[in-house]
């Protein structure tokens, strides 16, 4: 007996179909469409559950179920998702090839559950956020015996899904756990994709790291003390990527890793302030490629904002494939637990 399970997310969409114990026997993965139009994504993710089903030599009508973890404002009750803040910056978070955030285009909500449920010929199809479906995943695998706990991503943008005291923290529709919008610079220097400024996304998500990056040089500028680097700060395809890579041989790149690290510490900060997790799993590209850089500052760092119990902060057991595992387990229980 298989289940489908979807991974939406604004660079990429993946599928796999597995069975209950997470053995996968097929998989897919293809670029989301960066727009024109809603039904090109909602087309992209039909088109990816094929090839996953083609790959596990069965028919889309052959699975028990489908879970979708999507980026996004999750709308359960038409099962449908609002575009996200970070769709259509045209970037992938592990290389950064557009450093500008935001959509630059409307898209009327995606219709995802309705198209995978005829597609499948099956009503068991659950919604989720990506977030939550990461953290679903890492305490079904990774921490059944933990019952608070964190799944962090730090990708083309930044969220969380919270597991407390056993039970997934939906809020309403589904939303709870967007702490990339959290205000981490109350002078709001860089734009959010979602309007506003000063959120931890604006400064270290995958997409905004190049802005962080002029920012800083900028300011330098403006004290007088501009500092040398290799990195191409003028050019659009300055990546996040490049900045990491440069951290420890180019002084200002290790500058701008700093204060990444600075910022991340204050966003985890009040991120463990206001869950009291026992354990925080951090996932997401940029911190999956850079964990020395991105995930060893934090749990060093940590401690002195807590006022609650310091958890364990760990980069995630499952990778790019906690959101699948965890709407893998939705679909076959048809609902939305651990």
């Amino acid at each position: 007996m298989y289940a489908v399970a979807v991974d939406l997310g604004a660079t990429n969409v993946r599928a796999i179909v597995g069975d209950k114990n997470g053995t996968i026997v097929g998989r897919a993965r293809a670029e989301t469409p960066q727009g024109p139009t809603a039904a090109a994504i909602t087309q992209a993710v039909l088109d990816v559950v094929r090839d996953a089903c083609r790959d596990a030599a069965l028919n889309p009508s052959s699975v028990v179920g489908a879970g979708i973890g999507s980026m996004g404002a999750i709308d359960r009750a038409t099962g449908t998702v609002a575009i996200s803040s970070n769709l259509g910056a045209g970037t992938d978070a592990s290389t950064g090839s557009n450093p500008g955030s935001g959509t630059g285009f409307e898209l009327d909500p995606i219709p995802l559950v309705d198209p995978l449920a005829n597609l499948i010929e099956s009503d068991s199809v659950v919604l989720l956020n990506d977030t939550l479906a990461g953290a679903i995943g890492e305490h079904h695998h990774t921490y059944p015996d933990i019952d608070s706990s964190v799944y962090l991503t730090l990708s083309s943008g930044i969220g969380a899904g919270v597991i407390s005291n056993g039970i997934p923290l939906l809020g309403t529709d589904g939303n709870a756990g967007e702490v990339g919008h959290m205000t981490i610079d109350a002078a709001g220097r860089l734009p959010c994709g979602c309007g506003a400024a000063g959120h931890w996304e604006a400064y270290c998500s995958g997409n905004n790291i190049p802005a962080l990056a002029r920012l800083l040089s900028e300011a330098d500028k403006n004290d007088g003390t501009p500092v040398e680097t290799t990195l191409p700060l003028k050019s659009e395809s300055l990546t996040a990527k490049q900045i990491f890579e440069h951290a420890g041989s180019d002084l200002f790149a290790t500058r701008v890793v700093d204060r990444i690290a600075e910022l991340n510490v204050l966003g985890m900060g009040n991120l463990i302030n206001a869950y009291a997790p026992d354990v925080v799993s951090v996932g997401g590209a940029v911190a999956l490629n850079n964990p020395s850089l991105v995930i060893d500052p934090i749990c060093e760092r940590i401690e002195s904002q807590l006022v609650v119990h310091t958890p364990e902060i760990v980069c995630s057991d499952l990778g790019e494939q906690a959101v699948l595992y965890g709407a893998l387990r939705c679909a076959f229980t048809g609902k939305i637990e651990p």
